[in-house]
């Protein structure tokens, strides 16, 4: 008696015990929530973000949903998007409304520092991990905060140290003495050009002198185009959003300005839109970024930049108005990331998806190169070269060819006289 009222006794208690230790039951969907701008002065960063991120949720979706490792199966992909229309007032609202009314499982940052920068704290207060595509800002990332980690570009003070680092090389042998930078005073921006004016100062080879940040608002450049002629820089680095490079560049042609180098962050990054935008003349042998969009990288995990372009040709056609650049790579990339989270963290806490990302770092490769992370969540992998946007064999059309570093060059620069 006393032996099956022992065995009574422990089924009972593991009975009880079972459903406390039971993994949760699989969700029937995973929420992401997603905010993009389809108006305002950032749009055109943000909907090829926007859209390569859709594009992965597709595949994904056709193929049955997502592995989800905590749950041991497929399981599909919501979308919860809201359009911010490029305010960062509206974008804390939808931030919070993504956070505390739909509950999303996953929280992915609008494209770029501006609207990346007011989510970070709305992240960091809820403790909602942030997935932030673009957001470059080198405040994002601190010590204090594990609920950020950057996706598909460098932190804005590593980004531009191929420029410094070109001009106080080849471009001093051929004697650049001199350089203006001028920059729009934003998170992205504004950090960049802090990063290369401390680089240039610690170098020593190339004296920076002129240093102006601008509104970001900024939309005619003619009176600091003339100021910057006035002191006859050998280098002009104009670091802005696209909204900036377009006008800029149409100013500098109209006003008949030379400098043996001029840099915009643009003009290779999103080449597609400021070529419609200012003509192939005003962009010719302007230095710029080589992105993801014009490099081939070989990855472990995803589509090549071959087959990413002919997905979205074929999801996008031309004519459709989305243009295909290195913003269109960061979307798709982003889902990338997501994708291998979701297929090795243990559950959809928050800090298991931290854990999750983190472990991705110097393992996962992409179409925009090695995915490497610091321990504050600033990307530190996934370095563009330094490129030149050259005309095309004589035709009227021009190729953004990689000048620096040697390692990853494939043509020689072309310096004004």
């Amino acid at each position: 008696m006393r032996s099956k009222a022992l065995a009574l006794g422990l089924l009972c208690i593991a009975a009880a015990a079972g459903p406390a230790n039971a993994q949760p039951a699989a969700p029937t969907e995973i929420k992401i929530g997603a905010l993009y701008a389809s108006s305002g002065p950032y749009a055109s960063i943000s909907m090829p973000v926007f859209d390569g991120f859709k594009l992965w949720v597709d595949q994904v979706n056709a193929s049955g949903g997502a592995e989800v490792k905590a749950f041991g199966k497929k399981i599909p992909i919501k979308l919860i998007a809201y359009d911010d229309q490029s305010s960062t007032a509206t974008a804390a609202t939808l931030y919070n409304q993504l956070i505390t009314q739909d509950h999303v499982d996953l929280l992915v940052a609008d494209s770029g520092s501006v609207l990346t920068s007011v989510g970070v704290p709305i992240a960091k207060e809820h403790k909602q991990f942030l997935f932030d595509v673009s957001g470059t800002g080198a405040a994002f990332f601190t010590d204090d905060n594990p609920y950020i980690a950057l996706m598909a570009d460098p932190v804005s003070t590593i980004w531009p140290h191929y420029i410094s680092d070109y001009l106080a090389d080849e471009g001093a042998k051929q004697g650049i003495k001199t350089v203006a930078i001028l920059y729009s005073t934003n998170d992205f921006t504004g950090t960049q050009a802090a990063a290369l004016k401390g680089f240039f100062e610690r170098d020593g080879k190339v004296k920076v002198v002129y240093y102006q940040g601008v509104p970001t608002s900024t939309s005619n450049y003619t009176v600091l185009i003339n100021n910057i002629a006035a002191l006859n820089p050998d280098a002009v680095l104009e670091l802005g959003y696209v909204g900036n490079d377009i006008a800029f560049l149409r100013n500098l042609q109209d006003s008949g300005s030379q400098f043996r180098f001029v840099f915009t962050i643009y003009a290779g990054t999103e080449k597609e839109e400021i070529e419609k935008n200012v003509g192939i003349s005003a962009m010719t042998n302007i230095f710029s970024y080589v992105p993801a969009s014009n490099y081939e990288y070989t990855p472990n995990f995803g589509m090549n930049l071959t087959e990413f372009h002919d997905a979205w040709l074929k999801k996008y056609p031309v004519g459709s108005n989305v243009a295909f650049g290195a913003n269109a790579v960061y979307g798709y990339m982003a889902g990338l990331v997501i994708d291998r989270t979701l297929a090795s963290t243990k559950s959809l806490d928050q800090m298991d998806i931290h854990d999750a990302v983190f472990g991705l770092s110097g393992q996962l490769k992409t179409l925009d190169s090695t995915f490497v992370l610091r321990k504050d969540g600033a990307q530190i992998g996934e370095v563009t070269p330094l490129g030149q946007l050259q005309p095309a064999g004589g035709k009227e059309e021009l190729d953004l060819v990689a000048v620096y570093p040697p390692d990853l060059a494939k043509g020689k620069a072309v310096l004004g006289k």
